[in-house]
C-alpha cells in the first residue's frame, strides 16, 4: 500500500466537493437498499461527516498508531447506529466505486489495490473493536429524564439517570438520542460523576436541529434517552496540582465547564480558578444562581461575568477572552476555552496571539469531532460537539 499515492488520489478525489458523498450514498443505497434504514432523513450531516471522516483516514495513513486508535473509537462508537461486520463490505464497494468514479484516467489497478487494502484494515480495526466494546459496555444506556427545566426560550436543563452506571470523567463528552429521532448529538455533562450516577445536560435547541429541539421543546420528567459512551479527553483537566486554570465559557458552553469545577472542587488540590462566562445578552446568563452559588461555595473560584452586547452601547461587543486577557497575565496557567465554533476560534487565535503555548490552552475542535461517522453523522445543526 503505498500512502503518498492514497493520498494523491483523496485530493483528486475531494476536489469534487459535495459530489463525492452523494455519489458514494446513492450508490450504497441503490446496491444495498437494506442500508438506507440505518440512516435519518436528513443527510446534509452525514455527507459532511463522511468527507472528514474519509479526510482524516487517508492523512494519517503512514501514522499507524494514531490512526489505529481512531479507527477503535469509531468501530466501538458506530455500535450504537446497529452497525454490524456484515456491513462493512457494502460500504467498501460502494466507497471503491465512488473514488474510481471520480479519479477518471488516473485509476489504475495499482490504485484499486491501495484502496481495497486500505479500506481492508480500517474494516478490520473497527469490526475488532466494537466486538472488543460488546465485552464492557452495551452499544448505548438507556436513562429516564429526572427533571426538565427551560431556562429561556432555547435552553432547557436535564437531569437524567441512565439505568446502569455510565462512567465519564468531567470534560468528556456523551451522545445523546431519543427514541423518536434517528440521530444523535454529543453534549459534554455540566457535572463531575455523581454517586447517584446522574448527569446534567444543557441543550440549547438549534434552528433544525433534530436531537435538540426535541431534547428542549418536546420532552419531559418520566420520558426516556439514549446515552451514548464517554468520548474525548481535550477538555479534562490536567493532573492534580500541576498549574492553576482558567476557564473561557460561552453560552452553553459553560456545561463542560461547570463540570470541572466541580472536579477542582472534590480532588481538593488547591488550585486556583479564574472563570469567565459569556453570554450575548445579560438575559442569558441561564445558569447564574449556580454560578454565584459555587463562587460563594468557594474561595478559590473567582467569576467574571461577561455580556458580549450592552444596550446601553450599541453596536459594541465586548469578547470573554478579550477581557480575560485584559484582566490579567495568566501565562502560567492551563486555559479551557468551550463555546460555539465562533467563539472558541476567536479565543484559541487570541491567546495565541498573545504568547500562549498549543498545549496550555485546552478545547475540541471547531465544528467536528473524532467520532464523526463515516456512515451515520449526527444531522448538521446538531454535528458539532460543543457548539452549543
Amino acid at each position: 500500500m503505498d500512502a503518498a499515492r492514497l493520498k494523491q488520489s483523496w485530493a483528486l478525489v475531494a476536489g469534487h466537493g459535495d459530489q463525492v458523498p452523494l455519489y458514494f450514498y446513492s450508490t450504497l443505497f441503490l446496491t444495498h437498499p437494506q442500508t438506507r434504514q440505518m440512516f435519518g432523513t436528513d443527510m446534509a450531516g452525514q455527507r459532511d461527516g463522511l468527507v472528514s471522516a474519509l479526510g482524516h483516514i487517508v492523512s494519517h495513513v503512514d501514522q499507524v498508531d494514531r490512526l489505529v486508535g481512531f479507527l477503535q473509537r469509531l468501530g466501538a462508537d458506530h455500535r450504537k447506529f446497529a452497525v454490524r461486520a456484515e456491513h462493512y463490505p457494502a460500504v467498501g464497494e460502494a466507497l471503491l466505486a465512488t473514488v474510481r468514479h471520480f479519479s477518471g484516467a488516473a485509476w489504475t489497478d495499482e490504485l484499486a489495490a491501495d484502496w481495497a487494502g486500505a479500506y481492508g484494515v480500517v474494516a478490520q480495526v473497527m469490526t475488532d473493536a466494537a466486538r472488543a466494546a460488546e465485552a464492557h459496555s452495551p452499544p448505548w444506556w438507556v436513562a429516564e429524564i429526572l427533571a426538565h427545566e427551560r431556562r429561556t426560550f432555547d435552553v432547557a436543563v436535564l437531569t437524567v439517570r441512565p439505568q446502569y452506571l455510565l462512567p465519564f470523567v468531567a470534560g468528556q463528552s456523551i451522545g445523546v438520542s431519543h427514541p423518536a429521532v434517528r440521530a444523535w448529538r454529543y453534549y459534554s455533562p455540566a457535572n463531575a460523576p455523581r454517586p447517584d450516577g446522574t448527569v446534567e445536560l444543557h441543550v440549547r435547541a438549534a434552528p433544525g436541529g433534530a436531537v435538540s429541539s426535541r431534547l428542549v421543546y418536546g420532552c419531559a420528567a418520566g420520558d426516556q434517552v439514549h446515552l451514548a459512551a464517554p468520548v474525548g479527553d481535550a477538555l479534562t483537566l490536567r493532573p492534580a496540582g500541576s498549574s492553576d486554570v482558567l476557564l473561557l465559557a460561552g453560552g452553553t458552553g459553560w456545561a463542560p465547564v461547570k463540570a470541572l469545577v466541580e472536579q477542582v472542587a472534590a480532588e481538593g488540590s488547591g488550585r486556583r480558578v479564574d472563570l469567565y462566562v459569556g453570554a450575548r445578552s445579560r438575559t442569558e446568563f441561564y445558569d447564574s444562581e449556580a454560578i454565584d452559588k459555587a463562587a460563594a461555595a468557594h474561595p478559590w473560584l473567582r467569576v467574571s461575568y461577561v455580556a458580549e452586547s450592552d444596550p446601553l452601547r450599541p453596536g459594541e461587543m465586548v469578547r470573554v477572552v478579550d477581557r480575560a486577557l485584559s484582566d490579567g497575565d495568566w501565562g502560567s496557567r492551563h486555559v479551557y476555552v468551550c463555546g460555539s465554533d465562533e467563539m472558541v476560534s476567536q479565543s484559541v487565535a487570541a491567546l495565541t496571539g498573545a504568547g500562549y503555548q498549543p498545549g496550555q490552552v485546552h478545547h475540541e475542535g471547531f465544528g467536528e469531532h473524532w467520532y464523526g461517522s463515516t456512515w451515520r453523522a449526527v444531522t448538521n445543526p446538531d454535528q458539532s460537539g460543543v457548539t452549543r
